[in-house]
C-alpha cells in the first residue's frame, strides 16, 4: 500500500486521518480553484493510486471561498490549443473523473461557491455531494463560446435530465440552496460547513467493508452502462462475491444473534 501523503503533489493538499479518511482540498484558491492541466493530471495521479492505498473514503474540498471554477480558461486563452490538443486534454478530464467515479473508494464532495462548468463535472464524478448556503451550481459554457468537455453530457446530464442541462447551458441558469437539492444536484444542503458534513458521511462510509464500499461505487455505476438483462446478470455475480465474503461473517453473525445494529424508522 502507498501513503498518498508521499504523492508530490502541488494544487491538491492532502490530510489522511487515523480512520482512514483522506481529505484532498483543491489548493489554486487565487483561482477560484479552477482546473488547469497541471491539477487534472494531479487527480489522475491521486485517484489511480486510491484504490490500492489503503484509504477507506476521501472528503475532495477545496481551499477558498468556491470548490471549483471549472477550466482555467486563462490557461485555455494562452495556450492557443488546436483542436487535437484539447480533444487529449478533455481525455485526460475524462480519465481523471472516471478514476474517481468507477475507483471502488467513497468519494464525498464538499462543495461552496461556485461549483461551475468543469467544477461541476468534478462534483459531479463524487459519490455523495454536499452543499451549504453559499454554494451555486451552472453550466456557463454557452455564453463562453464553448462546450462541455469534461463529462456533463453523462454525468450532469444523468443526475437533472437533459432538458435541465440543456436549459443550463443555453440561458446560463444557476441552480443553489434546495432548488438544487430538487433537481439532484447535490444529496445535501446545510446551514453550516459542508465540510464538516462531508468529514461525517466520510466517516461513517469508511466503517463498511472496503470490498462493499468498492461494489457500491464502483459496479453501480457500471451497472448504469448495461442494459437490464447484463446488469441483473452483474449484480448477481458481485452480489454473489461481497455477500459471501468472510469479513461480512461477524457483523452477520450479530445481525442474527441481536447484537448488531438495527435501522429504526
Amino acid at each position: 500500500m502507498t501513503d498518498p501523503r508521499s504523492l508530490n503533489l502541488t494544487n491538491i493538499a492532502l490530510d489522511l486521518h487515523d480512520d482512514g479518511v483522506l481529505v484532498a482540498r483543491l489548493n489554486r484558491p487565487a483561482k477560484r480553484n479552477a482546473l488547469n492541466a497541471e491539477t487534472v493530471e494531479e487527480l489522475v495521479t491521486l485517484f489511480s493510486m486510491l484504490p490500492r492505498s489503503g484509504v477507506r473514503a476521501v472528503v475532495l474540498a477545496a481551499e477558498g471561498d468556491h470548490f471549483c471554477a471549472g477550466l482555467d480558461l486563462v490557461e485555455h486563452h494562452r495556450e492557443d490549443r488546436s483542436p487535437a490538443d484539447f480533444m487529449h486534454l478533455c481525455l485526460r478530464w475524462h480519465e481523471a473523473f472516471n478514476k474517481m467515479e468507477y475507483g471502488g473508494v467513497p468519494v464525498i464532495a464538499a462543495l461552496k461557491g461556485a461549483v461551475v462548468g468543469g467544477g461541476l463535472e468534478l462534483a459531479s464524478s463524487a459519490h455523495i455531494r454536499v452543499a451549504d448556503a453559499s454554494t451555486y451550481f451552472a453550466l456557463p459554457e454557452g455564453q463562453r463560446g464553448l462546450f462541455t468537455g469534461g463529462g456533463a453530457t453523462i454525468r450532469v446530464a444523468g443526475l437533472v435530465g437533459k432538458a435541465r442541462m440543456i436549459d443550463m447551458m443555453l440561458t446560463g441558469r444557476i441552480y443553489k440552496g434546495q432548488e438544487a437539492v430538487d433537481v439532484g444536484l447535490t444529496q445535501y444542503l446545510v446551514e453550516g460547513s459542508s465540510f464538516d458534513t462531508a468529514l461525517e458521511l466520510a466517516r461513517r462510509a469508511a466503517q463498511n467493508l472496503p470490498l462493499t464500499n468498492f461494489a457500491i461505487c464502483s459496479a453501480i455505476s457500471h451497472m448504469g452502462n448495461m442494459s437490464a438483462l447484463d446488469a441483473s446478470y452483474a449484480e448477481a455475480v458481485v452480489a454473489g462475491v461481497v455477500n459471501t465474503q468472510p469479513a461480512a461473517r461477524a457483523r452477520l453473525a450479530a445481525f442474527a444473534d441481536g447484537s448488531g445494529p438495527r435501522i429504526r424508522g
